[in-house]
């Protein structure tokens, strides 16, 4: 028999989550609901300390719920505030930023926390990953989707709130043959308008392809090789007048307009510096390299991913004082600490489980004056920031980003300044 129980709720967590408290005390994390709402919940996961539910009904409303514009909110896993206007949505960020800085990394006395909104709150992403539908009854084809809120089961969906119309009309053209052995199909979609498909699949051999589609096509093996299927081999990008080329595997953010925003205030942060020495971890393609190498009299980059090193090689080759390592941060940065003290600047940007031990040392070992870190993740970034702060840095500036609108994630950028006699 189902555990039910009826909760008022306090506040959101980071994470997308509502905190409320059962009747025995514990904490219960529920998401889709709003702090002031009452519900009447399901307990699926009972720890000692804390639970976890779902909502079965509400019997108190927030006066700041809406009516979520897709229908597949709260069963699809991508969006966790469609139910929340996008004011409410940016305010709730800028919040949970400080909870996590204050709460998790002991930092006190923060400065003003802004936040930067995108743009447009829905159709802003310019690359989304689907997965086939697995289904025992397909005869034929095999519809796309995305993974469910509550499990790994795919949920097959027509369109997607989150992207422009151009790429929901090419998903409502894809047909994927039943037995496929392909597992994930990504669309991109560059500043020039050319869409890419990007197959990734078991086989080291391209799947049969019939383009009726006015688009490109690449497929990624499972022995990691990249094969042109037809169109282009490459998208383009522009930032703030800046062309970059991205390769199909390659990162690069998928709300080009914040992107910008975000490259706006770090220059900020740097306003007047020139002749500056400079350390970029995690460079991917060269983003933020393309637009601190003018500041640099010397940009020492590391990157892991070898198709970005080819990206950011070709996208920075104006610049001749630029030196770039393939492999990972915890690997290259210790063994290089010696050779480029001493450093003004370190610039980061960490994937979401932000930086590895030996990393973090490294980088505390070769004490730079500043530090700009560029957080994807707002528990990580506080979990660094303590280690930082223990070690002679003092918090500057924290200038939230709303980088993806309708879902709980929030970029983050943070400039760290190293404490004299430190």
């Amino acid at each position: 028999m189902a555990d039910l129980q009826q909760v008022k709720f306090e506040k959101m967590v980071y994470g997308g989550d509502c905190l409320g408290r059962l009747a025995d005390g514990r904490a219960v994390f529920v998401p889709f609901v709003l702090p002031g709402e009452t519900a009447e919940i399901e307990i699926n996961e009972s720890k000692q300390r804390f639970a976890r539910g779902r909502a079965v009904k509400l019997f108190e409303e927030s006066p700041d719920r809406i009516a979520p514009p897709c229908p597949y909110f709260s069963v699809c896993g991508g969006c966790h505030y469609q139910h929340l206007g996008y004011t409410q949505q940016l305010e709730l960020k800028k919040d949970l930023v400080r909870d996590q800085l204050e709460r998790l990394g002991k930092l006190s006395d923060l400065p003003e926390i802004p936040i930067t909104g995108s743009p447009t709150a829905f159709g802003y992403r310019n690359q989304v990953q689907f997965h086939p539908v697995k289904s025992e009854i397909a005869e034929t084809s095999v519809s796309l989707g995305f993974k469910r809120a509550s499990s790994d089961e795919v949920l097959p969906i027509e369109k997607c709130l989150l992207i422009p119309d151009e790429m929901n009309e090419l998903l409502a053209q894809i047909e994927l043959e039943a037995g496929s052995a392909i597992t994930r199909i990504a669309m991109r979609n560059d500043s020039d308008g050319e869409i890419m498909l990007v197959f990734e699949g078991e086989s080291d051999e391209p799947p049969e392809l019939s383009l009726d589609l006015p688009v490109s096509a690449t497929y990624l093996s499972s022995d990691g090789r990249s094969l042109n299927l037809g169109g282009n081999d490459a998208l383009v990008y522009h930032v703030l007048g800046k062309e970059f080329l991205v390769s199909p595997e390659s990162f690069f953010q998928v709300n080009l307009p914040v992107a910008e925003e975000m490259v706006l205030h770090v220059l900020g942060l740097l306003e007047g510096r020139k002749n500056l020495s400079i350390l970029e971890l995690y460079s991917g393609v060269g983003l933020f390299s393309r637009f601190l190498a003018p500041l640099a009299s010397r940009l020492t980059a590391i990157e892991s991913a070898p198709s970005a090193c080819f990206d950011f090689a070709g996208n920075l080759d104006e610049f001749e004082n630029i030196s770039l390592y393939e492999g990972a941060v915890e690997v290259i940065l210790p063994e290089i600490v010696a050779q480029i003290k001493p450093t003004d600047l370190v610039v980061l940007d960490p994937p979401r489980a932000g930086l590895n031990t030996k990393a973090r040392q490294a980088l505390i070992d070769l004490n730079p004056m500043e530090i700009i870190y560029i957080s994807c993740d707002p528990s990580t970034l506080a979990r660094d920031l303590k280690h930082f702060s223990e070690t002679g840095y003092c918090l500057q500036n924290v200038h939230a980003f709303d980088m993806f609108p309708q879902t709980a994630h929030v970029e983050t950028v943070v400039l760290m300044s190293r404490v004299e006699g430190k």
